[in-house]
Order: structure tokens, then sequence, then C-alpha cells
């Protein structure tokens, strides 16, 4: 019986195993099994895969992107790229080895989302692994981006240095962050709202809710939304067929 699942420390919000389930459901794949791996530390890692012999594949969430790298084999150059891992592959021989298939996800999803030609500045809120991810995708599509964190890293802004005019000269803002996922519907990230229009482009991976209080802000001064459910699916697909070989 092939299992596969997800690792990470809270999983209350993830849609992953309703989303794998349906699709073995689909491939008439009645032996197969996608469970959630709640993990107070990384370091339970090598027991999980002890303890679950059947494991063919894992997803990884927040907050092991970046931690979860010490207990692997090897990285693809997906991963490396990145510098943070969302995909786990089992191998035959037992190794395990780590993949990044957010990049490919999210990049995708902004091509659809943006209009054809689009060359605005970005702002990407967070500095974790799945910003990382984001950024890749961003220089992949030839956007110019700054990064916002909570601490000064040098490059970037910090939450208290946003200012309106920096809004409007960044009409692409995504949240990598995980503020205002379920069950913490009202937190959004700290952001002049007020500075944004109906040019102004918005996106959030988060999907649980569908509609995030950051969006909804941006939804209400005209701007575009969308939320990270197509990425989510699409990182998926990618994922699948790693395990698939």
């Amino acid at each position: 019986m092939p299992d596969y699942g997800l690792i990470g420390r809270s999983l209350r919000h993830s849609f992953s195993q309703t989303y794998f389930t349906q699709k073995f459901h689909n491939l008439d794949l009645a032996d197969h099994r996608y469970e959630l791996f709640e993990l107070s530390s990384v370091e339970e890692l090598p027991a999980l895969v002890q303890r679950e012999p059947n494991l063919r594949g894992l997803n990884v969430t927040i907050p092991y992107k970046e931690k979860v790298w010490p207990f692997l084999d090897g990285v693809a150059p997906s991963a490396a790229r990145v510098g943070a891992v969302n995909v786990i592959e089992f191998r035959e021989d037992g190794r395990l080895i780590g993949h990044n298939t957010d990049m490919v996800g999210f990049r995708d999803s902004l091509r659809s989302f943006l209009p054809v030609g689009f060359q605005g500045r970005a702002l990407v809120l967070g500095s974790g692994g799945a910003s990382k991810a984001v950024e890749v995708a961003l220089r992949d599509l030839n956007l110019g981006y700054w990064v916002v964190s909570r601490n000064p890293l040098g490059p970037g802004f910090t939450y208290d240095e946003l200012t309106p005019r920096l809004l409007q000269e960044h009409p692409l803002i995504i949240n990598t962050t995980p503020l205002g996922t379920f069950p913490d519907v009202h937190e959004c990230p700290p952001l002049p709202y007020e500075a944004l229009t109906t040019q102004h482009y918005l996106y959030d991976l988060i999907y649980n809710p569908r509609e995030t209080e950051f969006m909804r802000r941006g939804a209400t001064a005209g701007a575009q939304t969308k939320n990270g459910f197509e990425m989510l699916c699409l990182q998926a697909e990618a994922a699948w067929k790693i395990w698939q070989g």
C-alpha cells in the first residue's frame, strides 16, 4: 500500500489530503493513502520514515521547507535553485531527495493572473521558504521585486518602512506569510492599505480561507486579487509526477 503525506507543524489549514484523496479516487488507486503528519520538530522526520515503511513521497510545509535540508540524502536542481524543499522523493535505494515544485506552481499561476506584458515591480511579503520560491519565479518572469520582512535583512524593506508611495510604485504585492490563514482569518500583513488602487494586483499564497483579509482589503480598493489554490494544484501535480518517477 503506497503512502504519501504532508509534514509541517500545524496542518489544520491544509487541503493537500483532500486533494490527493480525490486524485487517488479519480485514478482508481484504492490502495493509495495520503496522511497528515504534524511534527513538533523536523528532527522527528527520521523516526516518521522508520515508523511508516510504506511512504513513497512527502510534501513539506511551514516551517520545515528550509529546516528539512540536513535530513535529506540529496536535493534536485529545483530545490538547490530555490533554497527550499516542498517535496521529498523516496528513491528505491532508500535515499530521500528534496525537490521544489512551489516555484513552478507559483510562476505559472502568476502568469495567468497578470495582464500580458505586465512589467511592474513587486513587493514580496515574508522571507521564508515560500518567499524564496516566489523570488525565483519573479526572476524567471523578469519582474523586479523587494522582499519585506519584520527584521532588517539588508536589501529590502521592513513593514515599518512601507509608505503609501512605495505601495504605489509596486503594483504587484505577494503575501508569502501565514498571516490570515484559518483559523486566524482576521490577521493580515501590516500595510498602508489606503494606498492601494485599481492598478494593484494582490496575490496571496494562502488558500484557506478563499478570501483572506489581505485580499479583502485589496478588493475593497478595487485591486485584482488571487489566492493560492491554483498554485497548490499546480505544485501538487508536479509533486505527483516526481513521485511516479
